[in-house]
């Protein structure tokens, strides 16, 4: 999960205001992040519960991105207010303790009172991972996308790199987003193939809902010859969500990395998931300094 090794210490204080949390979780059984009605499963219900066991008092958790149903994290990180101190190891294994199988905290720190997991991020970062063959995959199913149309990575690469820079993203933006705006900087896509695999690496500064997989449903219609290079250009530019094409499905989707300033000591990301990190150099893993930093306000809090 981290750039570099994170020790399980004894030695340390850990608690008494603002806590980070980083974590992974496989999103198959999940109704996503976000906290449901009863009775529905979501990643926060379950680490709220777990947290709250080992502070011993009820949390409130903030994450820095709620992925969808079905939709993966390696790396997420999320804040916490506690008045109860514990050493690193006791926060980390106590937590896990507490978890279902499907999620896993791996780090726990102090972090400062102006530091916000959501609003304090300068990027984000996601990986789509597509099993590209004419057999549908059995072990992997719920952890990859799949297609049995034969995709050329190097074509869609081609394609993705008219979404580079700032745009309005409304044709890649989910009709139900509540973002005030369309406009994100996005660093950096590129598209690869390991053997039977496609993979879509994405970073930009935030996205819309949905717009990770709307771009790689665009994406996959060029790779498998149904759509020309230039299509993708001419979606963008018209800003209109139905010319776009399909949404591609949750279960490729991973969240690999959220980046924060220095100042604020989060351990960085060795981008994942674990079973493609292999396939990628340790640069293409590391992450990936942004070029463009919107300011961002924290929301006013009123009387």
């Amino acid at each position: 999960m981290f750039l570099y090794p994170q020790e399980l210490t004894t030695d340390n204080a850990i608690g008494g205001g603002r806590v980070a949390l980083a974590f992974e979780y496989d999103g198959r059984k999940f109704h996503g992040w976000q906290l449901q009605k009863s009775g529905v499963r979501s990643v926060e219900a379950e680490l709220t519960k777990a947290v709250s066991s080992v502070a011993d008092h009820p949390i409130n958790l903030v994450c820095a991105g709620r992925t969808d149903t079905g939709v993966h994290a390696s790396y997420q990180i999320a804040h916490f207010e506690t008045h109860a101190v514990r050493n690193l190891r006791s926060w980390v294994m106590g937590i896990n303790t507490a978890l279902p199988f499907d999620i896993a905290v791996h780090w726990a720190g102090n972090t400062s009172e102006d530091f916000h997991a959501r609003f304090s991020a300068v990027y984000r970062r996601y990986r789509y991972v597509i099993y590209n063959s004419p057999i549908r995959p059995g072990i992997q199913r719920g952890q990859v996308s799949w297609t049995f149309r034969e995709l050329d990575a190097e074509r869609m690469h081609e394609a993705a790199q008219s979404l580079v820079g700032e745009h309005d993203f409304s044709s890649f933006r989910a009709a139900g987003c509540q973002s005030r705006t369309p406009i994100r900087f996005l660093e950096q896509i590129k598209v690869t193939r390991k053997a039977n695999f496609v993979v879509i690496d994405v970073q930009a500064n935030a996205f819309l809902h949905h717009m990770v997989r709307n771009i790689a449903g665009a994406l996959m219609a060029v790779g498998s010859g149904k759509q020309s290079l230039s299509w993708i250009h001419g979606i963008l530019a018209a800003k209109d969500r139905t010319l776009a094409g399909v949404t591609a499905p949750p279960h490729g989707l991973y969240l690999v990395d959220v980046g924060y300033p220095d100042s604020f000591e989060i351990p960085p990301a060795e981008c994942g998931p674990g079973f493609a990190r292999p396939w990628f150099s340790v640069v293409d893993n590391s992450p990936v300094q942004p070029t463009h930093i919107h300011p961002k306000q924290k929301p006013v809090q009123m009387p």
